[in-house]
């Protein structure tokens, strides 16, 4: 195994210049991949400081493996991982993007088919339009593409029609294998196809996280079974099979210390965000600040407004929120961490409300949180403040949410108060929450919520929240709604 810089760096050279990853999986081409590294090697373009060419053998039979051992010795841009078992395409394009260190990734097959000298073209939506991933359409016009098969033909172009019925996109190639993605982007969805159907499976997932995706025209030079390409009916089965599959199942982050998985969870269940947008909107005013936004499932419900600043620390979340706010001029994506008192003070009596839904438990010194809240409003501007309730529901799901706690309307009330504000009201919300929560996270002891609860939740919402108030057990959350005093007010006793 091969590992060095060569003229690669770890940072950009130039602010206007990225670091490529070109992800290669190889197997059995020894005839064709040395040309094919060689090529890769030769790309230059202006925008590019640094590539690395990634080459992963899956487990090839034939003397792949002795060639690229001999170019990785040669070349220090190649980092060469070879791999005993053949686990398939998709699989191997994974082990490439764990060793990559790019700022953008695209995967190159080792066949001669794709010229990366169509790269440049492809990268210029990242540079001229903030793409996050750019397709190289073999059935847009471009400058010349080999006439081969009608049926692989035909059969690509139904393929792209399933993919696109099922992610509402109107792309031209969904099969290409040139896709180029920003890799902060890449490592953060969880792939888990090992063969062919990573093509649907990332266009899917792509679609799903909002990702701002192009098409370019290349040039194709296909192969013939003769010539050894490897692509068959059975891949074709497989895909449909993939393009359902991740239709049906919202697989869109990996596990990570901000609880995605339980947030995507609740973006299953629109209409329980809807219940939630509704209850808080009559205290909502024009000029609006939300703490923890997330991937917005309450953000768009609120919109528009004179001005929305939407802000979180999950850097996924915010790039999904960026994609979504191109047309919505009132719509700002920001990074603020809610005990960050220097951010705070930099929009120190600039909106008439404050969002902030499930923040506030995460946080240890609370007393700040909430005086960071208070800083953010003008005189008589409103805050309204939602977390858990319940003390004894403290749960796996609660952990693994990060939570520090669950509150009792007296410790919120309590901590409101103290925070200089007015407390307007305080009262209950999602009673019908309560059973699933006990039974998945203090019985179950699950750190996620089942997506199938949620579709069911989302169904029943529109009659259960009509009865909410009347069952006969606690409700999951608190609802604060605080006013800053007047200038020159003092706080109420309460």
């Amino acid at each position: 195994m091969a590992h060095a810089n060569g003229r690669c760096g770890t940072m950009w050279a130039l602010m206007d210049s990225v670091k490529l990853s070109v992800l290669m999986p190889v197997f059995n081409e020894q005839f064709l991949v040395r040309t094919a590294v060689e090529r890769v090697l030769a790309f230059r373009d202006p925008r590019v400081s640094c590539l690395e060419l990634v080459i992963v053998d899956d487990g090839s039979t034939d003397r792949t493996p002795e060639v690229l051992h001999s170019l990785a010795a040669a070349h220090p841009e190649i980092h060469f991982i070879p791999q005993q078992v053949n686990r398939g395409k998709g699989a191997a394009v994974r082990t490439a993007i764990e060793a990559a260190t790019g700022d953008l990734a695209i995967v190159q097959d080792a066949d001669l088919e794709y010229d990366p000298s169509d790269w440049s073209r492809m990268l210029t939506p990242f540079f001229e339009a903030e793409a996050d991933a750019v397709y190289g359409s073999r059935f847009l016009q471009g400058e010349y593409r080999r006439v081969l098969y009608f049926r692989h033909t035909l059969g690509n172009r139904l393929l792209t029609l399933l993919s696109n019925v099922a992610t509402d996109l109107n792309l031209s190639d969904m099969e290409t294998c040139y896709k180029m993605v920003r890799m902060e982007l890449l490592r953060s969805i969880p792939l888990r196809s090992n063969d062919f159907s990573f093509e649907p499976e990332i266009t899917a997932k792509l679609a799903k996280r909002g990702a701002r995706i192009f098409e370019v025209p290349i040039r194709y030079a296909g192969r013939t079974y003769e010539e050894g390409k490897k692509i068959r009916f059975r891949h074709a089965v497989t895909a449909t099979a993939a393009i359902v599959k991740w239709w049906l199942i919202d697989d869109l982050y990996r596990a990570d210390r901000y609880g995605a998985e339980i947030l995507t969870s609740l973006s299953e269940a629109p209409r329980f965000n809807r219940w939630m947008a509704d209850t808080i909107r009559p205290f909502l005013g024009r000029n609006i600040l939300e703490i923890g936004a997330g991937i917005g499932n309450i953000t768009f419900q609120m919109l528009p407004r004179d001005r929305y600043l939407a802000t979180d620390v999950n850097p996924d979340y915010l790039q999904f929120l960026r994609n979504r706010a191109h047309g919505r001029p009132y719509l700002e994506v920001g990074t603020l961490d809610l005990l960050d008192s220097d951010g705070f003070e930099r929009l120190k009596t600039q909106f008439d409300t404050v969002i902030c839904l499930n923040v506030l438990e995460h946080v240890e010194d609370e007393a700040t949180a909430l005086a960071n809240l208070f800083r953010a409003l003008e005189p008589g501007g409103r805050a309204i403040v939602l977390v858990p309730r319940g003390k004894w529901l403290f749960s796996s799901l609660d952990r693994a949410l990060g939570h520090q706690k669950r509150y009792t309307r007296t410790e919120l009330k309590d901590a409101i108060q103290a925070a200089g504000f007015d407390l307007l009201s305080i009262t209950v919300f999602n009673r019908i929450g309560t059973p699933g929560w006990l039974l998945n996270g203090k019985i179950l002891h699950r750190r996620t919520l089942p997506r199938l609860q949620m579709k069911l939740l989302n169904v029943v919402v529109p009659a259960v929240r009509r009865i909410d108030r009347f069952l006969p057990w606690p409700a999951l959350s608190l609802i604060a709604v605080a006013v800053k005093p007047p200038a020159g007010a003092g706080p109420s006793s309460g």
